[in-house]
């Protein structure tokens, strides 16, 4: 059994890339051997990827298997990786879909198979890459890296429009790109005229807060937009996602398994690892704003979603309300909202990864996507109508399944912070539930065509690529904690760097709120020998525990006190 360590995760993260190099001296006509040995090396992939889940200590919020080596000492960049439990699950998830994603190409993908697989492996490694990544120089590698190989999946095996579509990503995400490249040359700067030393480190450059907190407002608002839009398109928040439905809808379908899987939460953890914790000033200054376009993404996106004639479409614009609220929970700056962001950021790679493979599923036997084309699947494909539901349910968030808990803890933060917006949010959720169903209802029920009747339901190697996807939706669904343990640190950590002293503020409140009920209560301390200790309330103090600190008030008394004073 292999020890998780950091020789063992770059073996992971590169694996990918080394079978890209590989395949390249593979003669073009050898179909199977580059959808074989594409699918072995995913799968492999997956298997070292495996100890870090069991090995990572879960009580720690430091970076695990951290190792740095000298790369550029001029600029002061670092080949420097490692892992918290935000980045692991989002590593652990990519290595995840990796093997899906290859395997719903067989087939369907019947010209230039070579050169195919090569990019989805080269796609592959970048993008754990950006998960590892402990140095900004090189963190902004892996992440323009990673859409040289999307752009060519889409513009080379996408739909009629893929030209336009690929293009309309490219330029999108280079724009956000180049912003987040100026503000990090701004940060970077700021450090070398503070400290006299240069340090593309992300320790170093969360280390700038409080330096960046003292300058003026307007540097600070320019910055923080700067990181807001370049994650922001990547996410897509609106107003910057109208490149998603294109990209999506002319995409193969692993290609939008990809996007909606990984490449979509590269926004979110970048909000999650650069802006708040880098800018917690600038962002709580922006909130009302950053708030604003969460709900209007959430509201929108599910109502654009319910008028979509086309399947694929209408998942495409669900993906902007779902994670409209996932930056809702994000931007509530507590425990709840942050770790219901982060878990539902999981639950959304999955339950829409299913979804876009069952589109495709139906794609690939008639050919079109429109929902009118379709109706009465049920009776002719029952399995794929049964994964199809799971699917469905999963990402309205049926209980029992993994959008539930998600939601439901995005709800419980965001309440805490701004209750008004949650009462927003929980419309777009209701919305959701309304248009999936819908489409769902159209697709499987009622009268069948004879074009519908001769489709052939599901095949052994459709069942197997979807099963991880139905077993990690009930797994997450009734059993979260285990997920939940990963990431309790980190995100304590980044509350703590966020709102400093937060911990403490909400430990006095509830020893406060103790104290007041026990008042209200009537609840005192019996009277010794009729002596009086009196504190500034005129109740009596309770004697200090051992080991108590001075001061330090009782949460309830050792026993309670006689109805009528007197002692025995």
């Amino acid at each position: 059994m292999f020890t998780a360590n950091t020789t063992l995760m770059l073996v992971a993260t590169f694996l990918p890339l080394l079978g890209a190099l590989v395949l390249l001296l593979v003669p073009k006509d050898q179909r199977r051997i580059f959808e074989i040995g594409s699918l072995l090396v995913m799968i492999v992939s997956l298997l070292l990827s495996l100890p870090f889940w069991f090995g990572y200590d879960r009580a720690s919020d430091a970076v695990q298997w951290f190792q740095a080596w000298t790369w550029i000492p001029s600029l002061g960049v670092k080949f420097a990786v490692g892992m918290d439990g935000i980045s692991l699950l989002l590593w652990l998830l990519t290595t995840f879909i990796g093997p899906i994603a290859i395997a719903c190409s067989f087939g369907s993908i019947n010209e230039r198979q070579k050169e195919y697989y090569i990019w989805m492996l080269v796609l592959q490694t970048s993008m754990l890459g950006v998960f590892i990544t402990q140095d900004m120089f090189l963190f902004y590698l892996f992440w323009e890296v990673m859409l040289v190989p999307m752009y060519f999946l889409i513009a080379i095996w996408g739909g009629p429009q893929k030209l336009y579509a690929a293009i309309k990503l490219f330029l999108y995400t280079l724009a956000g790109s180049v912003l987040m490249l100026v503000a990090l040359l701004a940060i970077y700067f700021l450090q070398h005229k503070t400290t006299g030393s240069y340090d593309f480190s992300l320790a170093s450059f969360q280390a700038m807060a409080p330096v960046i907190a003292q300058q003026s407002k307007t540097y600070q608002h320019l910055m923080a937009l700067a990181f807001f839009i370049g994650f922001a398109i990547k996410v897509p928040m609106f107003p910057f996602h109208t490149w998603l439905p294109d990209a999506h809808v002319q995409a193969p379908t692993a290609g939008s398994v990809i996007l909606a899987a990984i490449l979509l939460k590269m926004g979110t953890y970048g909000f999650v690892r650069f802006l708040l914790p880098i800018m917690p000033t600038a962002t709580k200054d922006l909130m009302p704003w950053f708030i604003a376009l969460s709900l209007i993404g959430i509201i929108y996106g599910a109502l654009v979603a319910m008028i979509q004639k086309d399947m694929k479409k209408l998942v495409a614009y669900s993906s902007v309300s779902h994670l409209g609220l996932c930056m809702l929970g994000l931007f509530a700056l507590n425990p709840y909202g942050i770790k219901g962001g982060l878990f539902q950021m999981l639950n959304h790679g999955i339950s829409t990864s299913g979804l876009f493979l069952a589109v495709g599923i139906v794609y690939e036997r008639r050919h079109t996507r429109m929902i009118a084309d379709f109706s009465g699947l049920s009776k002719t494909m029952p399995v794929y109508a049964t994964i199809f539901m799971i699917m469905t349910m999963s990402s309205i968030g049926l209980p029992l399944l993994n959008g539930f808990i998600g939601e439901g803890i995005i709800l419980m933060g965001s309440f805490q912070a701004f209750p008004w917006a949650a009462v927003v949010a929980t419309l777009g959720i209701i919305l959701g539930a309304a248009y999936m169903l819908w489409m769902f209802q159209r697709v499987m029920f009622g009268p069948i065509s004879a074009v519908n009747e001769k489709m052939d339901d599901l095949n052994m190697r459709e069942i197997l690529y979807f099963a991880p996807l139905v077993a990690a939706a009930f797994w997450i669904g009734l059993y979260p904690k285990p997920i939940m343990d990963v990431m309790d640190a980190p995100v304590r950590k980044l509350v703590e760097q966020v709102t400093p002293g937060y911990y403490a503020a909400e430990a006095l409140a509830t020893k406060q709120a103790i104290a007041a009920k026990l008042g209200m209560q009537g609840m005192e301390a019996p009277h010794p020998e009729g002596a009086t200790s009196e504190g500034s309330n005129g109740e009596q103090e309770l004697p200090a525990e051992p080991g108590a600190k001075h001061g330090e008030a009782h949460a309830t008394p050792t026993h309670k006190a006689p109805a009528q004073g007197g002692g025995n």
